[in-house]
């Protein structure tokens, strides 16, 4: 079983999630098939196939975080150092295109969130900057043809 790196809070999130479907969602939908079954012909009850295809959302979504959380490996940013960007890195940088700041921490697959700042560590962007230090330019592809950036601050908290 392959083993997926994760920080602390993006598991966190997932058990939590994990948590609220076994706990809230799952019950609440069993009460709603319970519900549209009282009634009457289910081949032509709406809300009763709405809730067995939420019921089956659910089951398949704790099936997939269960597996998540089992093969996380929790990596803790805070005991890294150095300058050279890796997993849990922040990272501040400028497109010298547009000239542009920006800052990201690179992330687990299952936690990435561009919109937080949480860049996943399979994206081109991360991918580029893996191995590199502050003050170093990186090439990325992108749809509209290749982005520069370069590095200006590593840091782990």
């Amino acid at each position: 079983m392959q083993k997926s790196p994760m920080t602390a809070q993006g598991l966190q999130r997932l058990e939590d999630e994990l948590r609220r479907l076994k706990s809230e969602d799952r019950p609440a939908v069993i009460r709603a098939i319970a519900e549209a079954r009282a009634h009457g012909d289910l081949s032509e009850n709406a809300e009763y196939h709405a809730a067995r295809d939420r019921q089956s959302f659910i089951e398949g979504r704790v099936l997939e975080l269960e597996e998540l959380v089992s093969t996380a490996e929790v990596i803790d940013p805070s005991t890294l150092s150095g300058s050279q960007v890796k997993f849990g890195a922040h990272i501040e940088l400028l497109d010298e295109e547009s000239e542009k700041e920006s800052s990201y921490q690179i992330v687990g697959v299952h936690e990435a969130d561009i919109k937080q700042g949480l860049l996943s560590v399979s994206s081109p962007l991360a991918k580029s900057l893996i191995g590199k230090e502050e003050g170093d330019t990186v090439s990325v592809p992108a749809p509209g043809g290749d982005r520069t950036y370069e590095i200006l601050k590593v840091s782990f908290r």
